[in-house]
């Protein structure tokens, strides 16, 4: 059955229970593994009370929490244009070129994999949408999407987590705030991340979205899925415009 056409429960699985999954990445999610079990009924249960605002949430996907699934969607789009890579060498998400080929000297692990990635994670979307839900006072703006290889010689850069795997989001200061505001306000925004959407800040555990911890990343949010096992990071889980992230794979 595609996505969306049949209620969803605890025993569930197949591709039906990726696509739903991924759209609740940012409500307690963690991998795409396709298995409807308890942790996929916790995101479901987070999503009808948060969301939905259900006094009595179930943990049963069906055609009402689907269609607020789709309303997510429609209320938090995502820019494309801001997630492109600046380098004009490439047309915006790398030319997936280095697969399997790691920085000379360095472990043979995703924190050193150079393969430029077919898009933007969608889980990563997918949990922006929830942040962008549970903290409506905040303008956010991507200040970082992908950002190839040529984009990392121009600006004498060596780090991959951009090559489709990260994005770092800004809010702007506002009138009379400044940098312990923002720090301030980063940590909040962290905090949330950890409690509402399974986030770890490091890379310690296999499988969880990251955040840089703040003293890397004291007036920004980096998110990342570089710690997500190489599975997960298939090359069905990147996309390159909206279409791409809200229609369902075949």
């Amino acid at each position: 059955m595609a996505y969306g056409n049949t209620t969803l429960a605890k025993g569930s699985d197949g591709n039906e229970v990726v696509e739903l999954q991924m759209r609740l990445a940012g409500f307690r999610g963690t991998v795409p593994d396709g298995d409807f079990g308890p942790g996929t009924e916790l995101q479901v249960v987070k999503f009808q009370q948060d969301y939905m605002k259900r006094d009595a949430p179930d943990g049963v996907v069906d055609a009402a929490t689907f269609a607020a699934i789709e309303q997510l969607a429609a209320d938090q789009p995502i820019d494309f244009g801001s997630l492109a890579c600046p380098c004009t060498r490439c047309e915006g998400f790398g030319q997936g070129r280095f697969k399997d080929e790691y920085r000379t000297g360095k472990p043979h692990i995703e924190a050193y994999h150079l393969y430029e990635y077919p898009g933007v994670h969608k889980m990563l979307l997918w949990a922006v949408r929830a942040l962008k839900f549970y903290l409506p006072q905040y303008n956010f703006v991507i200040s970082s999407g992908y950002r190839c290889a040529e984009n990392n010689k121009m600006k004498n850069r060596t780090s991959t987590n951009h090559h489709g795997k990260a994005i770092d989001l800004d809010v702007p200061l506002g009138p009379g705030e400044d940098r312990r505001d923002d720090m301030r306000r980063c940590d909040e925004i962290r905090g949330l991340l950890v409690e509402r959407s399974a986030a770890q800040v490091g890379w310690s555990a296999a499988d969880r979205k990251s955040l840089e911890p703040a003293n890397i990343a004291p007036t920004w949010i980096h998110y990342d899925v570089r710690s997500y096992r190489r599975k997960y990071l298939a090359d069905g889980y990147f996309c390159v415009s909206s279409e791409q992230l809200d229609r369902p794979s075949a």
